[in-house]
């Protein structure tokens, strides 16, 4: 039996009523994480422009049967799902498997709530879908090879993303493992996902999570229909997506400890409205600012080891040694750095435009070093660690290392902080907020998804 079908045998088969105790919490939170990170971008100036030209155009409007998050109106299914999963990525606030790389949240959890509200499915069958999605897209991360993959510049939220929703899509339509087996096929084919816009600072990269919800989706869509897909689309001696995509791959990852290890229970959850990779540094510089008591203008210059993809990612670039805009100070660990010093926090505020263009933020930046440490880059996904170091300008050198940054498994946020963040970000949206955190975490008792 291939890997593949182990895992399409795996999703056809998964019953809530068998899922471990912790699991089952565990998975809510992640949807009110992962909801709510929506909502709170539901009014982001680029998600408006989207909806806006989507509503005069009439894609979006009067007629629409699924419900987006944080709007007015209504849309057909596959655009709604479109559009929630683009939310959940646009304030990079969104969960973190880091032993695969993915933001799975932003994928799974709208396309299974939006397909689950369409469909009329209960909120028990909504959850099952949602552990298959988890499951799945964290194994096919896992597979890729996690360094090899993202240094070939692919985006593994993209690319593994696929079959995160073609799992979700697959439980809630009830296809059986052949089906659920060619969905997979047909969602390996559709992957995509380019870390291409860190060049220049594009703003695309909601679209990667949004294009495989709806890919994944129409891959489970096409199966139930009949259509088939390929069973070996990872392995296969001619296109094989593993082996196109990574020299570092292992396929045995795709079912290893099924039913035994739930992957959904290591999710990273992020504190800071910013690129993952910045998170170790931000942790640094804020400690060593509350220990000592140090201000811009004690420091003389800051260098930061991290591991060589945080370092790519964040600290390489001329958008993140010199960010222009919100989407380059989000990959800049120099900005994000002097923001904590600065203003002893990095929250959504720090990341609008008159903070990016600040001289005194400029300044501080302009003497932040990023560097590429064996140390780090060795232990790296299990570990996404740096060491920050601040030169002081009476000579001093202080120093803190960070293994684990905040909100990671290692470092978790607790239940009382997620719903804290769910609030403030829903509050942006929604008056009722804590009904809809309410609404949520009670939802495996809903007989139907309700509508938020």
């Amino acid at each position: 039996m291939s890997e593949l079908r182990k895992l399409a045998k795996f999703i056809s088969e998964l019953s809530l009523d068998n899922v471990p105790k912790e699991v089952r919490d565990a998975v809510k939170l992640c949807v009110l994480d992962s909801i709510s990170v929506a909502l709170g971008a539901a009014d982001y100036e680029l998600i408006k422009n989207i909806t806006n030209t989507y509503f005069r155009m009439g894609i979006i409007g009067e007629g629409g049967k699924a419900s987006c998050w944080g709007q007015k109106w209504k849309a057909p299914l596959l655009t709604a799902i479109f559009l929630n999963a683009m939310m959940g990525h646009a304030l990079e606030l969104d969960d973190v498997h880091t032993n695969s790389k993915t933001h799975i949240g932003t994928v799974v959890v709208p396309t299974a709530w939006t397909l689950a509200e369409y469909l009329g499915c209960s909120g028990k069958e909504f959850l099952e879908a949602v552990i298959c999605g988890y499951e799945t897209m964290s194994r096919i991360g896992m597979g890729f090879g996690v360094s090899s993959h993202r240094n070939r510049g692919w985006h593994v939220t993209g690319t593994a993303g696929t079959f995160g929703a073609a799992a979700a899509a697959a439980k809630l339509l009830k296809l059986d493992e052949e089906k659920t087996l060619s969905a997979f096929g047909m969602a390996g084919t559709q992957s995509c996902g380019l870390w291409a816009f860190l060049e220049d600072g594009a703003s695309c990269k909601i679209l990667h999570p949004a294009r495989a919800a709806v890919s994944g989706t129409e891959a489970a869509l096409l199966a139930k229909s009949g259509m088939t897909g390929p069973e070996h689309i990872l392995d296969a001696k001619d296109g094989g997506l593993f082996a196109a995509t990574s020299d570092q791959y292992d396929l045995s990852l795709v079912s290893k400890d099924l039913g035994i290890k739930y992957e959904l229970l290591y999710m990273d959850r992020k504190p800071y409205p910013c690129c993952r990779s910045t998170h170790c540094a931000i942790d640094a510089a804020l400690a060593i600012k509350k220990e000592f008591g140090i201000t811009k203008d004690d420091i003389m210059n800051v260098e930061v080891a991290t591991y060589l993809v945080g370092y790519k990612q964040c600290g390489a670039s001329e958008g993140s040694k010199n960010p222009v805009k919100p989407v380059d100070a989000k990959f800049s660990t120099p900005f994000t750095v002097a923001c904590a010093f600065i203003f002893g926090e990095v929250t959504l505020n720090q990341f609008k435009q008159q903070n990016i263009n600040n001289p005194e933020v400029r300044d501080l930046l302009s003497k932040v070093t990023v560097i590429p440490e064996d140390k780090y880059t060795n232990v790296y996904p299990d570990h996404w660690g740096c060491e920050l170091r601040v030169k002081l300008k009476n000579g001093k050198i202080l120093v803190k290392e960070i293994t684990d940054a905040s909100g990671s498994v290692a470092n978790p946020l607790t239940k009382e902080q997620i719903k804290s963040k769910a609030l403030g970000l829903i509050k942006s949206t929604y008056d009722d907020a804590a009904r809809i955190i309410d609404a949520v975490l009670s939802v495996d008792e809903a007989q139907k998804i309700p509508i938020i």
